[in-house]
């Protein structure tokens, strides 16, 4: 049995019957991969023992890969013989002792309200594209959608009496989010100043941000409008689309929100995963005390 077909059942396995996005097949299938490399087809997916997974991340730590990636190889491996055991191509699971390293908790880079404004301030409305960049920035912040959800808004998924989008998430899961005042002015805006003037191909006419083309826009496409307007802005972070996320949640945990309702408006699967902001608002709070109370750094 050797692991090249393995595999390849392996990532039919996470995109249909676990629906996990191409992103995370081709990781998952990549961390594979470096095991089937490292113990070639001596040693078939069926005869691997704890041992020899022991040695590869072993060696994975002399070669200087961090924490952090151990433990994504590790839940890479986890989830493959988890899949041979479904299939009956072992018996024993050789990753049930496996431990992965500590890693800690890294917290995300967060943007202050008045660092989201500056960036919203800088945006050049007398250009072509002004418009649509602004209502983008508005609708990543006021929502806290990721990347791919924002791509994929349709016109028709805005609810705009009601104060909804639906947006469809991980594993083709659909959720319905809140969306503010300010993000629908945007948006409106841009459906009627900017899109009208495009070239809107049929396949992308309910498509709600599109490409001075008329086709839907790409992710790095959204990553350099974001670097460009954080350079134009003068922040110093570093920011991504998904920075706009993370300020969302931390700020709805800072203002009181119901952590369970933060969770739904995220579409995390777990609430452990939207704990995180807990932990940001404390920071927040700790760097408003040593900054602010004359207390604070006083020598005892």
């Amino acid at each position: 049995m050797s692991w090249k077909p393995w595999i390849h059942s392996f990532t039919d396995y996470l995109r249909l019957e676990r629906s996990l996005s191409s992103h995370s097949v081709s990781a998952y299938a990549g961390d594979v991969e470096k095991l089937a490399g490292y113990l070639g087809d001596a040693s078939p997916p069926g005869a691997v023992s704890p041992d020899q997974l022991l040695s590869f991340i072993h060696e994975l730590h002399q070669a200087g890969i961090s924490a952090r990636t151990q433990a994504r190889i590790i839940s890479g491996l986890r989830a493959f013989f988890h899949f041979l055991l479904v299939e009956d191509v072992i018996q024993n699971d050789p990753t049930s002792k496996l431990e992965s390293p500590r890693t800690g908790r890294k917290l995300p880079e967060v943007l202050s309200v008045e660092e989201i404004d500056g960036m919203l301030s800088a945006i050049d409305l007398s250009q072509p594209m002004g418009q649509r960049n602004k209502a983008i920035i508005e609708t990543l912040y006021g929502c806290g959608l990721r990347v791919s959800e924002l791509l994929d808004l349709k016109i028709s998924d805005i609810f705009r009496r009601e104060g909804f989008v639906r947006v469809t998430g991980k594993g083709n899961k659909e959720r319905i989010i809140p969306i503010g005042r300010s993000a629908l002015k945007q948006i409106d805006l841009y459906l009627q100043s900017t899109r009208p003037t495009l070239p809107v191909q049929k396949a992308y006419r309910d498509h709600v941000f599109l490409n001075r083309n008329g086709r839907a826009l790409s992710r790095v496409m959204i990553f350099h409008i974001t670097r460009d307007l954080c350079r134009a802005a003068g922040i110093r972070k570093r920011v991504s689309p998904h920075t706009f996320r993370h300020s969302f949640a931390t700020h709805l945990v800072e203002g009181g929100a119901d952590l369970r309702a933060v969770q739904d408006m995220l579409g995390h699967e777990s609430i452990t995963t939207t704990e995180i902001y807990t932990h940001l608002s404390r920071e927040y709070l700790r760097e408003n005390l040593l900054s602010y109370h004359p207390r604070a750094n006083t020598s005892p």
